[in-house]
């Protein structure tokens, strides 16, 4: 049976079509494709820095670094040494990532900073598989599904699911609480929502389309009398997640807003704004001919409002309260950097724009110059001219 996305189907949305363990052949190619691109990338930077950045220390550095470079590094020190030898700064991390980084290197041969990288990536595959089941579920399109994790492995700032960032995990806990919201499975979405609250801070707010999702059912009679808690346990718990781990800086270190007061500095987000406040003011950059790179931003500033707005027209409301949070709170910085990397946890915009590739020869065009796309971004990231 086919359904456009938002109806329910008659069987209902709950009995997932076809398990994730099948949904990775449908992943894998993708995957290993993107794996591939960053390894090319950083390849072209070990031939090039030296020419392109003579004499600079810094970026030859990052080079060195790997898949382990800029945010990354930080994820490595928090799994070895933990956050009190890292710094201060470390605090701006959640736990999540590092943790599983340092359960898995203590395998033989392993190692902290591989654990990491480990994790991350193999979270951006389960993610991915996730987003095929959940896709599948909502529409019966398959062609939709397959199309999605292509363009969500190849958009440019997807490099960062490559490197040792939090962006894999956080994938995979956001589409698997969606699933478990969607199907009604509400002790699988607590866990899920809890995993993401302690991933990034993006992730509490998975507690939006909970309460969407909640009252959803509640409306359409999908309520039996044991589900209460489990509903509101699935709404509570990415704000619980979140809060263990400012609960733990609290007592550590007096102060739990910490974790977000070290972002505001005018290094990294700066201070928070109104959103797309930043925005205007890159504008007036890009009048002035001032700060070019940060006016670089601006496209996938434009870009993400333009999916949002379709999110609300073809998505269930969840899909769209979901995407318009992680987008407001991504434009409240007054520093443009790593927006596209923060739009992108806002997977539904993936769905949707998939929805504009369904002739095969404009999915291809779209895939070539997202690719390639991709291997600048990240040959720019590993020379240190453009943080992810």
């Amino acid at each position: 049976m086919t359904v456009t996305l938002g109806e329910r189907p008659a069987d209902g949305i709950g009995r997932v079509r076809g398990p994730v363990a099948g949904a990775l052949a449908t992943v894998l190619p993708a995957w290993v494709a993107a794996r591939a691109a960053v390894g090319v990338a950083l390849v072209a930077a070990h031939l090039l820095v030296h020419r392109v950045r003579p004499g600079n220390a810094g970026a030859a550095l990052r080079v060195h670094q790997g898949l382990l470079v800029w945010d990354a590094r930080w994820y490595e020190s928090i799994a070895t040494v933990g956050y009190g030898a890292s710094g201060r700064q470390a605090l701006r991390f959640f736990p999540a990532l590092p943790l599983a980084g340092r359960i898995v290197g203590w395998f033989p041969g392993i190692g902290p900073g591989l654990g990491v990288i480990i994790v991350a990536n193999l979270a951006a595959l389960g993610g991915m598989a996730v987003l095929v089941v959940l896709v599948r579920t909502e529409t019966g399109d398959e062609a939709l599904a397959r199309r999605s994790v292509w363009l969500l492995a190849l958009a440019p700032p997807a490099f960062c699911l490559v490197l040792g960032y939090a962006e894999g995990l956080l994938l995979l806990c956001t589409t698997t609480a969606f699933l478990a919201l969607r199907s009604g499975r509400w002790w699988w979405a607590a866990a899920a929502g809890f995993a993401a609250g302690t991933v990034r801070p993006v992730g509490l707010l998975l507690a939006v389309p909970a309460v969407i999702e909640v009252c959803r059912w509640r409306w359409e009679g999908g309520r039996r009398p044991t589900d209460g808690l489990a509903r509101w346990s699935a709404v509570v718990a990415p704000l619980a997640g979140a809060g263990a781990y400012l609960g733990w800086v609290g007592v550590r270190y007096y102060d739990p807003w910490l974790p977000f007061q070290l972002q505001e500095s005018r290094s990294l987000r700066g201070p928070v704004t109104w959103p797309l406040q930043g925005t205007g003011h890159q504008l007036v950059e890009l009048v002035h001919g001032h700060d070019l790179l940060q006016v670089s931003h601006l496209p996938w500033v434009v870009l993400s409002l333009v999916l949002l707005v379709m999110v609300f027209r073809r998505l269930p409301a969840s899909y769209g309260a979901f995407s318009a949070a992680v987008l407001a709170v991504s434009f409240t910085s007054s520093n443009l950097g790593s927006v596209e990397r923060y739009a992108l946890s806002a997977f539904p915009l993936v769905i949707v724009a998939s929805m504009w590739t369904g002739r095969r020869r404009t999915e291809r065009n779209v895939l070539i110059v997202a690719g390639l796309a991709m291997v600048g971004y990240a040959l720019l990231a590993f020379v240190g001219i453009l943080v992810p």
